[in-house]
């Protein structure tokens, strides 16, 4: 029996639970690769615009730092600009710092948006997995108190033996889910903390540009 037919009886023989835990699965996935996807392109579009925008800020050409921006969706914008409009305007340096927390407190969510649900698919995969043992371990004791006396620890092996398999399932999927959930949390973790230091760095200059 080749892989294929053993995956395909496996998930036949574990019964009604194995379809949610597949729906889970295929929910996590998508939504594992929605997120990569976009905080690998969140990472690289704030790379290309810090680029761009750090040479005038350090020159005090502001405006045309905001102006730049304007054009693009990249998120580390977002929170630049709140500070750089605040140039010029703000009594203190820690106008412009808050403005900048402010516009940082608006962006976090957006990356963290739906990797939660991961580990929640991951937990409830293996409270689903569990569920099924036991509802076919119910079943097969049932079946076998009828039995007769000779064929019971045969049958009993066998839907045992089954009823296994739904508990194996969830474990296959909530570890995989469980790892990426981990993974994207890292990379929004390195985005967070790469937008933290950008604000600092800008809020640096802006001081020292202010002094000269």
């Amino acid at each position: 029996m080749n892989s294929v037919n053993y995956s395909i009886k496996f998930f036949q023989e574990g019964g009604f639970f194995m379809y949610p835990i597949l729906a889970i699965l295929a929910f996590g996935v998508g939504i594992a690769v929605e997120r990569y996807i976009y905080l690998a392109t969140t990472k690289s579009k704030n790379r290309q615009m810090w680029d761009k925008v750090l040479p005038l800020i350090k020159s005090r050409d502001y405006k045309s730092a905001q102006e730049i921006m304007s054009k693009s969706d990249a998120i580390i914008c977002n929170i630049l600009s709140y500070g750089l409009s605040r140039v010029g305007v703000a009594q203190k340096h820690d106008d412009v710092e808050t403005a900048m927390e402010e516009g940082l407190l608006e962006t976090v969510p957006r990356l963290e948006k739906r990797t939660h649900y991961l580990s929640t698919f991951a937990n409830v995969a293996t409270l689903l997995g569990l569920l099924g043992t036991i509802i076919g371990l119910i079943e097969a004791f049932t079946a076998v108190s009828n039995a007769n006396p000779t064929e019971k620890a045969a049958l009993l092996s066998a839907s045992i033996s089954v009823g296994m398999n739904t508990t194996a399932f969830g474990l296959l999927v909530a570890i995989p889910l469980l790892l990426i959930y981990s993974v994207l949390q890292a990379k929004t973790a390195e985005i967070i903390d790469s937008l933290e230091m950008a604000s600092v760095k800008v809020l640096n200059i802006i001081k020292e540009n202010s002094i000269k």
